[in-house]
């Protein structure tokens, strides 16, 4: 059985249900439906005992206790899928994913992951720490976010990699195809909270990111009280495309590894990316902005982003090791169609 505790703050809805749904951890994945359940269950408790109904008024500084059931075995199963490796040695693998491939199991994708294709190349050599379900995993990319990935095959490389990625000490480089241009001297960019530009029109986003107050699948930008984890995301435009600046080719690193960061920090300052169904947000170009390649730009079918750079140090060897990854063909097309707009400014 497993219990979280979670104590009222001043800033959110009073009804239990909702309060609790707005407090839980993401990875607990408690919708505000399943802890209405809990609550119909009696694994729901307060300072005056279990809880008997959802619409309960909850004031500040109560505190509450959520017991859990133990979740089902979960069994991920080898499946032969193909895999582009990059590199492999004893003790980790790197792996450019496909965008469309889930990483690991979960609900609504019990198979066809990435996990499940590992188990099959790697047989019994992926380190277990991730448990059933996220063997050797250190770290994700999106469902519909193509590129490079480590994972583990040793116990020793998964706590070595592991800690390189809660430190922030392992390089990551993104290419994205976004809505809008990067001008340093855009007022509307720099009047907003958590805009700033470094040397180079290096755009920076710096903010907390939450789940978001009327979806729970989504993040959101937040900046007061000390909900949400704290986020930075640098962007530096390479390309610009169409009239006036309709579109960019952009390179994004992560100084920390958020939830959808890139993205959600992308649509924050208005240039979200082309395709993003979640976040690409109501800052978009015009077809006649666009040109010949507006058709192409409205039919791209996810998130134009892309893991194309790689970096951190063996945590056996002690060597740097550094990937790179090409735009994969979907992108490609949809950056030879921008070009073919007027202007295109390399930068």
């Amino acid at each position: 059985m497993t219990e979280l505790f979670l104590t009222i703050p001043d800033n959110v809805d009073d009804r239990i249900d909702k309060a609790l749904a707005d407090l839980v951890p993401a990875e607990a994945a408690l919708s505000r439906s399943r802890i209405a359940r809990l609550i119909a269950e009696g694994a729901v408790s307060g300072p005056d005992g279990v809880v008997r109904g959802a619409k309960l008024k909850v004031q500040p500084g109560q505190s509450f206790r959520i017991h859990l059931p133990e979740p089902e075995p979960v069994e991920t199963r080898p499946q032969d899928i193909p895999l582009h490796v990059v590199y492999e040695d004893a003790d980790l693998i790197v792996i450019d994913k496909p965008a469309g491939m889930v990483v690991h199991p979960a609900p609504g994708s019990p198979d066809g992951t990435l996990v499940n294709a590992l188990l099959h190349h790697c047989a019994s050599s992926l380190s277990g720490i991730g448990g059933a379900a996220r063997p050797g995993i250190v770290h994700r990319i999106d469902k519909d976010t193509s590129g490079l990935l480590v994972a583990a095959k040793s116990d020793r490389a998964h706590h070595g990699l592991a800690a390189q990625f809660e430190a922030h000490s392992a390089e990551r480089a993104y290419l994205a195809l976004a809505h809008g241009v990067i001008d340093a001297a855009d007022s509307r960019l720099r009047g907003l909270r958590g805009i700033s530009f470094e040397p180079g029109a290096v755009l920076k986003i710096t903010s907390r990111l939450d789940r978001h107050p009327g979806d729970r699948q989504k993040q959101a930008v937040s900046f007061d009280g000390g909900r949400g984890r704290h986020a930075v995301t640098r962007a530096r435009m390479l390309e610009q495309f169409g009239r006036p600046g309709a579109a960019m080719l952009v390179e994004c690193r992560l100084e920390t590894g958020r939830t959808h960061q890139i993205r959600v920090h992308m649509a924050y300052a208005g240039l979200g990316l082309i395709g993003d169904p979640v976040y690409g947000g109501a800052r978009k170009a015009s077809a006649r902005a666009l040109g010949p390649a507006a058709d192409m730009v409205q039919a791209f079918a996810r998130q134009a982003l892309h893991a194309a750079r790689l970096g951190f140090v063996h945590p056996v060897t002690g060597a740097y090791l550094e990937f790179t990854s090409q735009l994969p063909a979907d992108m490609q097309a949809l950056l030879t169609g921008l070009r073919g707009t007027a202007p295109s400014q390399p930068r």
